[in-house]
């Protein structure tokens, strides 16, 4: 990491290896970049094209509810959940319990390649395992997400489930307790995916890379809020935007035939 003169980095900011500061950071940020981005307003304008050539566009009234919440406003620009307590998505691993009962609001396509970006706030968020984030939900035992997950006061999780086949797995990093914000893209290629964070909504960090096994023509993806312990938290959702598959195609080793 290189910081340029006169440049200050805020408490609890963690700046990726080989990043170039050039530019003042804030508190409780995640900055990666060489060198580091300007706003997310700036990046997007004039790059980001909707999907046209299939008609696939964001449009609030295209969601529907997978277990309503009791308390949500949603706007084309804003949704907001309220969650219940006791609310969760996992199946097996390890804990040996099955929760299926997390409100999930999600649109349904057939488009095999797209990228779908998605700001969180969870200001509210100040008890063990209260999280929200993107989802993709086919059924209990087929579903993938991505979200920051509140542990304490000193840390919470960043990370995503894929649940394949009714067997969920996690893949975790910690971050500061005092991040409340966090941009997810999340990207298909067929039935592979790839879910990405960020923390200005300009670069993108991968978070993983994974298949769907049932995931083969028409899927549903969005958002999700949950309180899996005694709590209730407000999640807010913005910034939400289709694009063309930002996931680019691997440009490395040529794929192996495929055998019968």
């Amino acid at each position: 990491m290189t910081v340029l003169p006169g440049v200050t980095i805020g408490s609890n900011t963690v700046i990726g290896a080989g990043s170039v500061v050039n530019r003042d950071i804030p508190d409780g940020v995640v900055a990666v970049g060489n060198p580091l981005p300007g706003t997310a307003e700036n990046h997007r304008r004039g790059q980001d094209k909707v999907l046209e050539r299939s008609g696939m566009k964001w449009n609030v009234e295209d969601l529907q509810w997978t277990r309503q919440p009791e308390s949500y406003k949603i706007s084309q620009d804003q949704i907001e959940v309220v969650t219940k307590p006791h609310t969760d998505l996992w199946q097996r691993t390890y804990y040996h319990f099955r929760n299926d009962n997390a409100p999930v609001l999600q649109m349904t396509t057939a488009e095999k390649y797209f990228s779908f970006v998605v700001r969180t706030e969870f200001t509210e968020s100040h008890h063990r395992f209260d999280q929200c984030g993107v989802v993709l939900y086919l059924d209990s035992e087929n579903w993938l997400k991505g979200s920051v997950e509140y542990e304490n006061e000193r840390f919470q999780h960043l990370g995503s489930v894929v649940t394949n086949h009714g067997y969920s797995d996690w893949a975790t990093t910690e971050i500061p307790a005092n991040v409340k914000t966090m941009w997810y893209r999340l990207s298909r290629r067929e039935s592979d995916f790839c879910i990405e964070c960020s923390a200005d909504g300009v670069v993108f960090q991968q978070m993983r890379i994974c298949h769907l096994h049932e995931a083969r023509e028409e899927i549903r993806f969005g958002i999700y809020a949950c309180s899996p312990e005694d709590s209730s938290f407000r999640a807010v959702f913005t910034q939400m935007e289709l694009t063309e598959c930002r996931w680019l195609a691997h440009d490395g080793q040529a794929p192996d035939e495929e055998t019968k």
